[in-house]
């Protein structure tokens, strides 16, 4: 299994969407290298999920169901989307802030690379944020 972690900005999808409707394509990624990574994903990885812009923290996890396939939502056929579940919301949201102090997480890809919209994470990341947002 793989880790990763996945961005939205809350006005255009947020958890709360995610919870409502279970299920759903994760569409509108136009980044190559965020699409390499939507390309790796296999059923049953596990992902983070990230309210961006405004809030910046991890509110939830979520379970890829259904492995890249060509995202409805672009006119190119080379762009994909996969389909992920809501597992559960994060007892504890977890902030960019809390993410950059500490020292653990330095090289962290949200990081290192924070304009992506879809990033792996490492086990040991996994088990760190895990810990932080109060996951068993």
């Amino acid at each position: 299994m793989s880790f990763w972690l996945v961005k939205s900005e809350p006005g255009a999808w947020s958890w709360d969407d995610q919870v409502r409707d279970s299920v759903t394509a994760w569409t509108g990624v136009r980044n190559h290298q965020a699409s390499n990574f939507l390309k790796a994903m296999k059923l049953g990885d596990l992902c983070f999920f990230y309210h961006s812009v405004a809030e910046k923290r991890i509110v939830g996890v979520v379970e890829v169901v259904r492995e890249a396939y060509v995202d409805p939502t672009a006119e190119d056929p080379r762009w994909v989307c996969v389909d992920v579940k809501a597992v559960r919301p994060v007892p504890h949201p977890v902030t960019l802030a809390d993410i950059k102090a500490a020292p653990e997480l330095a090289d962290i890809a949200l990081i290192r690379q924070s304009r992506l919209s879809v990033m792996p994470i490492t086990p040991e990341h996994w088990a760190v944020l895990g810990k932080m947002a109060g996951l068993d």
